[in-house]
């Protein structure tokens, strides 16, 4: 499995620089949980794992962590970016500020899209966790690529035909050792990562 951690899908960004915005504490805050329980970092190849996003109230807007981000102990308004567009069958999105979106923004986003009441994504790698959810099945498919609009359809099959809604949680068959969390607000994001403890 060749990972790269590159971005995959085509977007449009206007550079900007973000200003401060309501739920920027939150992010980092899940973001250093993330850290904490090294669910995010750099693996041995040196490639950056792991991001978190956070979609504004009820609208199809999220801020999202910037691409490569996991190998910084910290993070700064230039390190995020805002999407506020996006196309699953183009592969595109658009997207403000200064970095350039998660390569797993589209996951991101196609969570949004199923999930009214969802306002945090978690995308993290745990090996055991990973695991245990393929055995149970809450998994998106192997030949689903990180990053893709197959994975992105992938993720709306399982809202569709799955109670990954309730689970909250599921693994990415196809990125070893990834896993995605969601829910209402950070605890509940959280909550679904709790067999990793």
């Amino acid at each position: 499995m060749n990972e790269t951690g590159a971005v995959k899908f085509h977007y449009e960004s206007d550079g900007q620089e973000l200003a401060p915005f309501d739920g920027l504490e939150e992010l980092q805050a899940a973001r250093q949980e993330l850290r904490r329980r090294g669910l995010l970092g750099v693996d041995e190849t040196g490639i950056g794992f792991g991001n978190v996003s956070l979609r504004i109230e009820e609208i199809d807007i999220f801020h999202i962590t910037g691409s490569g981000t996991g190998r910084l102990a910290r993070l700064g308004l230039q390190d995020f970016a805002k999407v506020t567009e996006w196309d699953f069958v183009r592969n595109w999105l658009r997207s403000t500020g200064q970095a350039i979106p998660s390569a797993e923004s589209l996951t991101h986003a196609a969570i949004y899209a199923e999930a009214a009441e969802v306002r945090m994504v978690l995308h993290g790698h745990d090996a055991r966790l990973w695991r245990d959810l393929c055995e149970r099945g809450i998994t998106t498919r192997p030949d689903n690529p990180y990053g893709t609009p197959a994975l992105a359809e992938e993720v709306r099959r399982l809202f569709r035909e799955t109670d990954v809604r309730a689970k909250r949680i599921f693994a990415m068959a196809g990125h070893r050792n990834g896993i995605v969390a969601f829910g209402r607000d950070f605890p509940e994001a959280f909550a679904a990562l709790a067999p990793a403890e």
